[in-house]
């Protein structure tokens, strides 16, 4: 019994390790063309497919951007013409109120797609507005930041690091602040046509998208504000 069964068990085992269905397609063994995947006789691949190649590709466009600001920064980080240093600028408590905002934001939007998996209407947007609420907190809290910074006379143009600190900073803010208006436009979207593909297929852009922040802010949190008060 255990000699007839075994071969049936590795074929299942085979099987499930090769199924196509786990990725959404169709497709009978390890060498058949994937139906919708555009590769051999199947035909063109699907949108959501290449809906989301495209926006990892933009993705990685905009790390390569946040990356330079990093270069950039880590160079000027010492190029304080004797004007404040790191340490002048740095205000862990707000920071981390900032960090926990964001952190926080990132949960709520994954509770959000849940939602959305789950087609519950309500929840969706409730989880949304939650995470557009927290995004704004972020963004309030850091242009407190940057005017707090300005009254002391600490601004871009007083050296080299000030320049990098506000260009790197600032520049995260900007994104956090499209983000939330593309949360606020799916949002209506959301109400208005439900859960039509193209509209699940938005929700899934701007997940990825708004998790993308939340990683470039840890880097931001790590090297520019926690190193910035190391000695």
């Amino acid at each position: 019994m255990s000699d007839l069964g075994l071969p049936a068990a590795v074929e299942t085992l085979r099987r499930v390790r090769e199924d196509p269905h786990r990725l959404g397609h169709r497709g009978h063994g390890p060498d058949s063309p994937v139906e919708g995947a555009g590769h051999g006789a199947t035909g063109p691949a699907r949108k959501r497919i290449v809906v989301g190649y495209g926006f990892w590709i933009f993705l990685l466009s905009d790390i390569v951007m946040f990356a330079c600001f990093f270069a950039a920064f880590a160079v000027l980080r010492g190029a304080t013409a004797g004007g404040p240093t790191p340490r002048d600028v740095v205000e862990l408590p707000r920071v981390g109120l900032e960090t926990a905002a964001l952190l926080l934001s990132s949960y709520t939007c994954g509770l959000s797609f849940a939602a959305t998996n789950a087609r519950s209407l309500l929840w969706t947007q409730v989880f949304l507005l939650v995470t557009g609420l927290l995004g704004l907190a972020f963004v309030g809290l850091e242009l407190q930041e940057f005017i707090s910074l300005a009254a002391r006379g600490i601004t871009p143009q007083r050296s080299a690091f000030l320049t990098g600190f506000f260009g790197l900073v600032g520049l995260h803010g900007l994104h956090v602040t499209v983000a939330g208006m593309w949360l606020a436009t799916m949002m209506a979207q959301v109400q208005v046509k439900g859960f039509r593909r193209e509209i699940v297929h938005r929700l899934i852009c701007f997940n990825l998208f708004w998790h993308a922040l939340d990683i470039v802010w840890i880097g931001i949190f790590t090297i520019v504000y926690l190193m910035g008060v190391t000695p």
